[in-house]
């Protein structure tokens, strides 16, 4: 976030913190009170409306990590299952476009690469709006559709994955440097619509970051310059990320609970044949509403993910208390 956007967060915070703190010592205060049967009904209204303000920030203290306020980068590509993947991913493109319409983000494409067939084989949306990393990030992992193949000739039954990352947006003061000799950069013609300009310069940018074989690509944009400045800002996300899951990784590895996150493990299966159903397979979470889900219903996951995070980091935590604890009574 910016600087003043910070500032107008903050205060927007503090003014809905200050009404709701009136709001309890009035209902406080009336709880007190003597009170015609009228009045209760007024109280029970006022009750179910503060209720509501109560529930929205609880959600709030389950964005506790670092990044969870910043605007976010979405990947997605498709997985097995050849065309219908990668219809599928698209599918989950037009899910995500329509989950953050509804949390009135401003989102973008700044890169897709569609199939010759049908639907995508890769594409990443920009995120821009508080709290988009914080509820996007339980996104990431790999998406199993079952279904009825449009594709197969006899219309069968097929199983296709797509695979979403998600990434926050880094802060200018948080930005780091990336050296010349590390980055190779490739310019091309931009591929599908787009008008004139789109297809006949090479204005499209893949950024490669050496060290860590990491490729970032834009097209969105009419000038070479800034796709080359948004896919820098791709990259040095990709960067971030892969430095945190390193750090992570060892960790496990010490604990002796890793767990390799290969392609088959899916966090999420959205079953439209020969029953309806989505299922969060992390947090167990499940719905027969697919159609709701894929039109972009996502909060009740999104959600549902959140409270699941927060116990599990409750575990760790008490986990960590405990073998402090042992190491004091050993020692």
């Amino acid at each position: 976030m910016r600087i003043n956007q910070r500032i107008d967060f903050l205060d927007k915070e503090i003014k809905e913190k200050i009404e709701l703190d009136k709001e309890l010592e009035e209902i406080e205060e009336l709880l007190y009170s003597p009170l015609e049967k009228k009045d209760l009904m007024l109280l029970e209204d006022f009750l179910q409306k503060v209720a509501q303000k109560v529930i929205k920030k609880e959600k709030k203290t389950f964005f506790s990590k670092k990044y969870d306020s910043h605007s976010a980068l979405l990947s997605l590509s498709a997985g097995a299952g050849g065309v219908d993947a990668q219809d599928w991913t698209e599918m989950l493109l037009r899910m995500y476009l329509r989950f953050c319409e509804k949390m009135d983000w401003k989102v973008e494409i700044i890169h897709q690469n569609r199939s010759n067939e049908a639907g995508i084989k890769s594409a990443t949306l920009e995120v821009l709006g508080y709290w988009a990393y914080g509820h996007l990030k339980g996104e990431k992992g790999t998406h199993r559709l079952v279904r009825l193949s449009p594709f197969n000739a006899n219309n069968l039954r097929q199983t296709s994955f797509a695979l979403v990352e998600v990434l926050p947006i880094l802060e200018e003061a948080e930005d780091f440097k990336i050296e010349d000799k590390d980055l190779r950069i490739d310019t091309y013609r931009a591929s599908g619509a787009g008008g004139q300009h789109v297809n006949k310069t090479d204005s499209a940018v893949r950024l490669t970051y050496l060290p860590m074989n990491l490729v970032v690509s834009c097209q969105s944009e009419r000038s070479q310059g800034q796709n080359k400045e948004r896919a820098m800002k791709l990259l040095k996300a990709k960067i971030m990320q892969k430095k945190e899951e390193e750090r992570e990784k060892k960790e496990q590895e010490l604990k002796g609970i890793f767990q390799s996150a290969e392609w088959g493990n899916q966090i999420r299966s959205y079953v439209l044949h020969p029953y309806k159903l989505v299922k969060d397979h992390r947090t167990g979470a499940e719905t027969s509403e697919v159609e709701k889900i894929l039109a972009g219903d996502l909060l009740f996951l999104v959600e549902s993910y959140l409270r699941w995070q927060n116990s599990q980091s409750g575990k760790l935590k008490n986990e960590k208390i405990s073998e402090i604890d042992r190491k004091k009574t050993c020692g």
